[in-house]
């Protein structure tokens, strides 16, 4: 007879394989009768139903498992979306599940479908009308459907080990339904993405998660236990060269302190790790991959192990630079715009206030740009302004700040300056400008108007109109 610790692992390693297989499902279809027949195949429970959550809020039975008298009677049913209000309200709560003991049931309110099986008075046995619920969430939180289990194998409530795997599973499953309806809406819209097959492409291989199980406790610590076909494709790397190695070892950990108190928060809970990573392949090319990490317990005198699973979200992280670049940076010269000068004027004012070393704020305006626009066009005076642009950023001190604030009219932020310093950066600035432009006969040179960052300054808009004056006061003294 095995030991508990030996059907402990066994039940881990049933989990690992029935969720490899429910990960791979290529419709929505097949995911959901995936999950129900690994709930019976893989956690021992007779029988699993799953009913799915539409968009209108209503949940429809869409996938049973282990008894042709439920499928035949519960399968296509639609119910409300309080459907299972009431019986959570009187429900234990295991972790993410519900149990809902028979004895708690009103009188009179069976409802749904009863196994004909017997019933025992035996101390924890399992009555026919328990009931055990498992949500099922997408990656983003949002529920997606409700997993309901019946008939565990031992005619008993099920204890920790079977909760925390069935909640894993759960966990699971959520995801891959939340993958497969993703994965069927793109053939559905198939037809309409053939001008984009690349892109259709890159979403829909997308849709699939690699997984892993890595050493948590022991002299093994850390290190990669067993991966599938989906992690080795993501990754870039074959088994041989996975397997046994640290999973650290790949990873850029920019964060290690925050990563350490995670994993200890994840060790005291039993719960999920929820990650992304920069993760460096084997060309040498970084990527970012994100993901869950569950702890599994596999008995007493045994390791831990981590059951992890990614997805490539590179694609993801760099439109998210994009987009933060963009907010924050001029979109024909490429410097910081507005938004990103007030950011760094803050960080420049609380370096003046600590030392009580001034710094400067230059308001440069371009003279006699117009007739560049005039004369040339304004392709050839959007050239003009990324050569000047690019000539300011040279002409600056390391760690000054060029931006564009508009048209013809920049800034310069300059920390800790003033004196022969301040009037040496304007003179460059100056001659920067002036040098004549590539193929345009106009001669353009820059007004500087400048003003100290004190101690007692207080906001950018009142300093940027000071320097505006001053920049004007320049213009009037050179003509």
């Amino acid at each position: 007879m095995q030991n508990e610790p030996t059907v402990r692992l066994s039940a881990v390693r049933r989990l690992y394989e029935v969720s490899a297989r429910m990960g791979a499902g290529r419709s929505l279809a097949e995911t959901l009768q995936a999950v129900v027949d690994g709930v019976v195949n893989g956690l021992g429970f007779g029988i699993a139903v799953l009913n799915l959550r539409h968009p209108d809020g209503k949940f429809e039975v869409i996938a049973v498992a282990g008894s042709p008298g439920a499928r035949s009677a519960l399968l296509g049913k639609v119910s409300a979306a309080d459907l299972f209000d009431a019986e959570f309200a009187i429900a234990d709560e295991w972790g993410k599940l519900r149990f809902v003991p028979h004895e708690r049931l009103p009188e009179g309110e069976v409802t749904g479908w009863v196994p004909d099986v017997p019933v025992s008075d035996a101390p924890e046995a399992w009555h026919p009308l328990d009931a055990l619920f498992a949500p099922l969430y997408s990656s983003d939180g949002e529920l997606v459907g409700m997993l309901s289990v019946d008939l565990p194998e031992d005619q008993r409530r099920p204890g920790p080990i079977h909760r925390e795997l069935l909640e894993i599973f759960a966990t699971q499953a959520g995801l891959a339904i939340d993958k497969a309806r993703l994965t069927d809406r793109l053939l559905a819209e198939k037809t309409r993405l053939e001008a984009s097959e690349a892109t259709f492409r890159l979403v829909f291989e997308g849709a699939g998660n690699g997984m892993a199980t890595v050493a948590f406790d022991g002299p093994e610590l850390g290190r990669i236990l067993r991966v599938n076909a989906a992690f080795c494709r993501i990754t870039g790397y074959t088994p041989d060269q996975l397997i046994g190695t640290r999973l650290v070892s790949f990873l850029r950990d920019e964060e290690p302190e925050q990563t350490r108190t995670e994993l200890e928060k994840l060790a005291a809970s039993n719960g999920t790790y929820r990650f992304e990573r920069v993760f460096t392949q084997p060309s040498g090319n970084a990527i970012w991959l994100g993901g869950t990490a569950s702890l599994v317990e596999q008995g007493a005198g045994l390791p831990r192990i981590l059951l992890v699973q990614i997805d490539d979200v590179t694609a993801r992280k760099d439109a998210e630079r994009e987009l933060r670049h963009h907010a924050a940076h001029d979109p024909l010269t490429g410097l910081p715009n507005r938004r990103l000068l007030q950011h760094r004027f803050a960080k420049v004012l609380e370096q003046t206030r600590i030392t009580g070393r001034p710094g400067a704020l230059l308001f440069c305006d371009l003279n006699h740009f117009k007739l560049v626009n005039d004369g040339y066009g304004h392709e050839a005076g959007d050239r003009a302004l990324r050569e000047i642009a690019t000539r300011l950023s040279a002409a600056v001190r390391h760690g000054d700040t060029v931006a564009r604030l508009g048209g013809d009219e920049f800034a310069v932020l300059a920390e800790d300056i003033s004196g022969d310093d301040l009037t040496t950066l304007i003179t460059r600035l100056e001659s920067a400008v002036s040098r004549p432009l590539p193929n345009i006969a106009v001669e353009v040179t820059t007004s500087v108007g400048t003003v100290p960052i004190t101690p007692t300054t207080t906001d950018l808009d009142t300093l940027l109109h000071e320097a505006d004056q001053a920049m004007y006061a320049a213009k009037s003294r050179r003509t």
